[in-house]
């Protein structure tokens, strides 16, 4: 008994500042999880997510050519003249 009364001031080392601590491993924790959560958000860590390619204006409109090209609807010529019409070209 008398080693615990002599121990008992001892205790808790770092004095004043003792409160601190418990604040400080709670903000770390706090500041993991919002860092998970950004680079999941951000495709850093995860499953990765490919960017939309955006399409152009005259997307639909080819490939309705190309499958009526690869149906034999329309000869080499019409098929190319066509998609350098739609692409800007001259015919």
């Amino acid at each position: 008994m008398d080693t615990l009364i002599v121990a008992g001031p001892h205790w808790g080392a770092a004095g004043g500042i003792a409160p601190i601590f418990p604040i400080v491993w709670g903000l770390l924790w706090v500041g993991f999880i919002a860092l998970a959560v950004l680079s999941w958000r951000r495709g850093w860590w995860g499953p990765r997510r490919t960017p939309a390619q955006a399409a152009s204006p005259t997307a639909s409109a080819e490939q309705i050519l190309a499958e009526r090209y690869a149906r034999g609807e329309m000869t080499d010529d019409e098929y190319f003249e066509k998609m350098s019409v739609l692409r800007g070209g001259s015919s």
